[in-house]
């Protein structure tokens, strides 16, 4: 068993654990020492990927500059706010008359981010949601009956990083239309998932490491026992829930995960889809 399905196989409590204890040597050092950025967590709680936790902050920002033309004063919502890797980058661009907001399924990044950035920057705003996802939280509540904490037509921008690659088909199709209703007319969202053409599917099973081999209708996952853990959706699945949620797909900005030689030094792992709430 690799030690990626070995991870998967876990219960979620007791991932959180062993990479606490895995990280722990690191993070007794750079307390120590004080190499921490200020506003970056122990890589033990660092749920949410690898590498290094600022630098890919910033590198999210500037996707948000770049293709959603993300402004100082935009009213924005962060889906899956995790431990603020996002919100930390944010806080040195948006300025007073802008608003953050984010929500994550798992309590202790919530409870992480609002001790060490909110008391900071009041304008920023992190909740704890509890719902069922076999990756992070064993909570009996269903994302699919979920509604966004906040009214109708508040964002200027909506982003998710790595939510939708760990979410079941249903889920997404139902965030997408919550994502619709708290968009504003003419409002982006700037979402990443990972993405093949059913007609060639080799380019979700061929790599060694990362790849989908369980074969599903419209998409495909990565381990059969952990339907969250990842999934790739067909082009066709994406098209049908983007237009049953009244969202217009208005660009997809191909990642290298499928393909290393799509890699340069500024574009992204996952597949860019950005998205438009028509006026």
């Amino acid at each position: 068993m690799s030690l990626r399905k070995l991870y998967y196989a876990l219960p979620p409590g007791l991932r959180y654990l062993a990479r606490k204890v895995y990280y722990l040597p690191v993070d007794l050092w750079e307390g120590l020492t004080g190499k921490r950025h200020p506003y970056e967590p122990p890589k033990g709680d660092i749920y949410i990927g690898s590498g290094d936790f600022i630098r890919q902050g910033r590198h999210q920002l500037d996707l948000l500059r770049r293709y959603a033309g993300l402004q100082p004063s935009d009213a924005v919502l962060d889906v899956g706010s995790g431990i603020g890797r996002t919100a930390v980058a944010l806080t040195g661009f948006l300025d007073a008359s802008g608003r953050y907001e984010g929500f994550d399924v798992v309590q202790k990044g919530v409870d992480w981010c609002n001790r060490k950035i909110k008391k900071d920057f009041p304008n920023f705003n992190f909740q704890y949601v509890a719902l069922n996802n076999d990756l992070y939280n064993n909570s009996a509540n269903r994302a699919t009956g979920f509604r966004f904490p906040y009214p109708d037509a508040q964002f200027d921008k909506v982003f998710l990083f790595s939510v939708f690659t760990h979410m079941q088909v249903d889920e997404i199709a139902h965030y997408l239309k919550e994502i619709a209703r708290v968009l504003r007319p003419g409002g982006q969202c700037l979402t990443t998932f990972f993405l093949y053409e059913e007609s060639r599917p080799d380019g979700a099973v061929s790599r060694t490491e990362f790849n989908f081999p369980v074969q599903k209708q419209g998409y495909r996952l990565m381990d059969e026992q952990v339907k969250s853990a990842n999934i790739a959706l067909a082009f066709s699945t994406l098209s049908s829930i983007v237009d049953a949620a009244r969202l217009t797909q208005t660009d997809i900005i191909r990642g290298y995960w499928s393909d290393p030689a799509l890699k340069t030094s500024d574009n992204s792992f996952q597949d860019i889809v950005l998205l438009r709430r028509p006026v």
